[in-house]
C-alpha cells in the first residue's frame, strides 16, 4: 500500500514537472523569437541612423519632406483638402 502511494505521488510529481518544463520551453521559444525580432529592428534602426549620419542628401530630403523647407528661389505650394 505504501509503495503504491509513493509511486502515485512520484508519478503526479513528474507529470507536474513535465507540464512546467513544457510551459517554460514554450516561453523560451517565444522569448527567443521576440529577441530575434528586436535585434532585427535594432539593426534596421542602426542602419538608418548611420545613413542619417553620413548621407547629407537623405537628411535634406527628410527636412524638406517633414518640415517643408525649401532652397533659395524655390516655392512650396500647399493645397487644402476638399474632403473636409
Amino acid at each position: 500500500m505504501l509503495f503504491a502511494a509513493v509511486v502515485l505521488w512520484a508519478a503526479t510529481f513528474f507529470i507536474q514537472m513535465h507540464r512546467e518544463w513544457t510551459a517554460l520551453h514554450v516561453q523560451e521559444i517565444n522569448n527567443q523569437r521576440r529577441l530575434a525580432e528586436a535585434n532585427a529592428r535594432l539593426q534596421e534602426q542602426e542602419k538608418y541612423l548611420d545613413q542619417l549620419r553620413h548621407d547629407p542628401a537623405l537628411v535634406e530630403h527628410i527636412i524638406r519632406q517633414k518640415l517643408g523647407y525649401a532652397r533659395d528661389h524655390e516655392f512650396i505650394f500647399r493645397f487644402e483638402d476638399d474632403k473636409k
